[in-house]
């Protein structure tokens, strides 16, 4: 079992659940983020004074998978964030331990579904 984390671009979001939907992947937890990499930000003028914001809006995909999974959803987060242009996103691939569905106790694999 694996917690596959991805930051993509907001714009992209759409692209990336219609990419993982194909691959048959529907479970996902979206939340908003705010972060810089290579992009490092801009500067922006707000009523006379320059502003440097170097904290861009990102969204961040959790997706817990099975081993069987890893491959297609990496495929299709990458199918739907990539543009080729600095920021497109990050994946991040972890070992999850256990899983615990709280409605049934199923517990591994059974579990994620």
């Amino acid at each position: 079992m694996k917690l596959i984390i991805a930051y993509i671009q907001p714009d992209k979001l759409t692209a990336v659940k219609q990419a993982l939907y194909e691959k048959e992947v529907y479970k996902m937890s979206v939340t908003n983020a705010l972060g810089c990499g290579q992009q490092k930000g801009y500067h922006e003028t707000y009523r006379g004074a320059d502003v440097e914001v170097n904290l861009l809006k990102k969204v961040r995909i959790e997706i817990a998978v099975n081993s069987k999974f890893v491959e297609p959803t990496v495929e299709a987060i990458i199918k739907g964030a990539r543009s080729g242009k600095i920021g497109d996103g990050k994946i991040f691939i972890q070992s999850l331990d256990e899983c615990i569905r709280i409605r049934t106790g199923e517990k591994g694999e059974e579990a994620i579904g």
